[in-house]
């Protein structure tokens, strides 16, 4: 049987640190302070959790942590609060060019998408 907390099936034959980390918002860190709280051992794995345990688990993410769903919309909520104040970091989103500052002359294909080849001009022959 699959454990499930906020919609996300955890792994079962993961570690529980390391399975918590499926569920968006949640990193080794987080995970690791969530299963102290609830008191289950961290390298225990999921199929071994009790119902308690993760009942516990469940309730702490849903009182303390924001993740999927919400956390998503925030995000492009504050994105799209960028753009419409027309910041530098917002029409920096608006354009698809990388926003923390990297160099564009040679490299940020990520961000650009794949080359667009531009013909550089014939010389008029005599």
């Amino acid at each position: 049987m699959a454990i499930r907390i906020v919609g996300v099936d955890l792994p079962q034959n993961k570690r529980g640190e390391i399975a918590l980390t499926y569920i968006f918002g949640i990193g080794r860190s987080s995970s690791a302070k969530i299963l102290e709280k609830a008191g289950v051992d961290k390298d225990k794995k999921v199929t071994d959790w009790t119902d308690d345990e993760a009942g516990k688990i469940r309730e702490i993410i849903a009182a303390e942590y924001k993740v999927e769903g919400d956390l998503r919309s925030e995000i492009t909520m504050n994105i799209k609060r960028l753009m419409d104040i027309g910041c530098y970091r917002g029409i920096r989103h608006r354009n698809g060019l990388p926003v923390r500052g990297q160099s564009t002359k040679n490299n940020a294909r990520t961000r650009k998408g794949k080359k667009k080849t531009v013909a550089n001009k014939k010389k008029a022959t005599k």
